[in-house]
C-alpha cells in the first residue's frame, strides 16, 4: 500500500528534487545572485555576457537570430514564419528547401519545450500552423540517435574556450511486454507516468497500442527534461578532442561566450572527430547546466554547480563590460524584459 502511494505523481515529484518548481530549486541561489550583483554593480550583469544575442540569451531571445549566427554546416535547415501564416505559403517554402517529413515545429522564442512538436505529415503541419499563437520555426528533423547538452564557456581575450559540463539525454521510452497498452506501460514507470496526461492531451501517441514483447517505443523524440527525458551527467566524456570540436564551432558564432549547445549526433567517437552532428539549439545566459538533473546527484551538488556557472557568467560579463565596453542592461530595461516575458509566456501556453 505504501509503495503504491509513493508511485503517485504527487509523491514522485515531492521526493525527487529534479521535479521541484524552478523557483524552489533556485531559492538559495538567488542570494548568491544578489552578491554577484553587488560585485558587478548591476542586477542584470549577465546582459554583457553574449553581446551577439538579444538579451544575451537570458530571456526572449529569437531562435532564428541565433541560427543565423551559426555556420550552416553546424545546424539543421530552419525556416521562420510569423504567426497567422498561410499554410500554403509555409508548405511552399518547405518544398522549395526540399525538406521532407518528419519535421520539427517550435516557437521562435521558446521555453522548456513548450509547443515543440514532431510533425509527421502535412496534416500535422497544417494543424501546427493553425494553432500557433506566436512566430514559429519549421526545422529539418535530425535523426541522429543520440542527444547531449554541452556547456561551453570562453573568457573574452582568451583564445580557446572550455566545456564546463555535459548532459547526455535519454528519450522517454517504453518497452513492450506483448500484453500491456502503452499507457499501462507508462503507468508502471516513475518517470513516464508523469507524462501520461500531457501525451493524452496532445494525441501524438496511440496510448492504446500494445507493443510486442521487447519492442521499444520512443514517446517523446527530443531530449527535454520537462517532456520526460532522463538527464545523465556525462561530463567525464570531455577530452581535448571534444573540446576542440565544440570550440571550432563556437569560435565562429559572433558574440557568443557562455551557454549550452544541444546537439544531436551519431556517436561520441564521431562527435569528437567533428563528424555527423548537428547543433539543434544554442542557449545563452539563461542556460542551465542541465547535467545537474542527473537523478544520482543531490540538490546540494546541483546548487554547487549552478553557483560555479554563475561565477563564470559574472566573470565573462565583467570582462566584456570592461574590455569591449558592452553596457549592462539598466534596471528599468531588465524589469521590462521580465514583464514582456511573462506576457509572452501566457500567449505561448495557448499553443502548447
Amino acid at each position: 500500500m505504501f509503495h503504491k502511494l509513493l508511485h503517485r505523481p504527487f509523491f514522485i515529484r515531492l521526493l525527487h528534487w529534479e521535479y521541484w518548481p524552478m523557483h524552489v530549486v533556485y531559492a538559495p541561489v538567488y542570494v548568491y545572485w544578489l552578491w554577484l550583483s553587488m560585485k558587478t554593480r548591476s542586477f542584470f550583469f549577465f546582459s554583457a555576457s553574449n553581446p551577439g544575442i538579444r538579451n544575451a540569451g537570458f530571456l526572449l531571445e529569437s531562435k532564428k537570430e541565433i541560427y543565423d549566427l551559426i555556420p550552416r554546416q553546424y545546424c539543421p535547415v530552419t525556416l521562420y514564419f510569423p504567426k497567422n501564416s498561410n499554410f500554403q505559403n509555409v508548405l511552399d517554402a518547405i518544398r522549395q528547401k526540399k525538406l521532407s517529413f518528419p519535421l520539427i515545429g517550435k516557437p521562435d522564442i521558446g521555453l522548456q519545450g513548450l509547443a515543440v512538436k514532431k510533425l509527421e505529415d502535412e496534416v500535422a503541419l497544417a494543424h501546427y500552423v493553425s494553432q500557433s499563437t506566436v512566430d514559429f520555426l519549421i526545422q529539418a528533423f535530425i535523426s541522429y540517435e543520440q542527444e547531449a547538452g554541452i556547456f561551453y564557456c570562453r573568457y573574452p581575450g582568451v583564445e580557446k574556450g572550455f566545456i564546463s559540463g555535459i548532459v547526455q539525454k535519454e528519450f522517454l521510452t517504453v518497452t513492450g511486454d506483448g500484453k500491456s497498452t502503452t499507457e499501462m506501460l507508462m503507468q508502471m514507470d516513475t518517470r513516464s507516468i508523469l507524462q501520461v496526461d500531457a501525451l493524452r492531451r496532445s494525441g501524438e501517441i496511440d496510448l492504446a497500442e500494445i507493443l510486442p514483447l521487447g519492442k521499444q517505443k520512443i514517446l517523446v523524440p527530443y531530449g527535454n527534461h520537462v517532456r520526460g527525458a532522463k538527464f545523465i551527467n556525462a561530463s567525464h566524456l570531455c577530452d581535448d578532442n571534444l573540446t576542440q570540436c565544440i570550440h571550432e564551432a563556437c569560435r565562429q558564432i559572433k558574440g557568443f561566450y557562455f551557454g549550452r549547445l544541444d546537439i544531436r549526433f551519431h556517436s561520441w567517437e564521431q562527435l569528437k572527430q567533428g563528424k555527423q552532428f548537428s547543433i539543434i539549439e544554442l542557449n545563452g545566459a539563461g542556460s542551465e547546466p542541465t547535467h545537474i538533473y542527473d537523478p544520482s546527484h543531490s540538490v546540494f551538488w546541483a546548487w554547487k554547480e549552478i553557483i560555479r556557472h554563475l561565477d563564470i557568467l559574472a566573470k565573462i560579463s565583467r570582462a566584456n563590460h570592461r574590455q569591449q565596453h558592452i553596457p549592462y542592461m539598466t534596471f528599468s530595461e531588465g524589469l521590462c524584459m521580465f514583464r514582456e516575458n511573462k506576457r509572452y509566456m501566457k500567449i505561448l501556453k495557448a499553443s502548447a
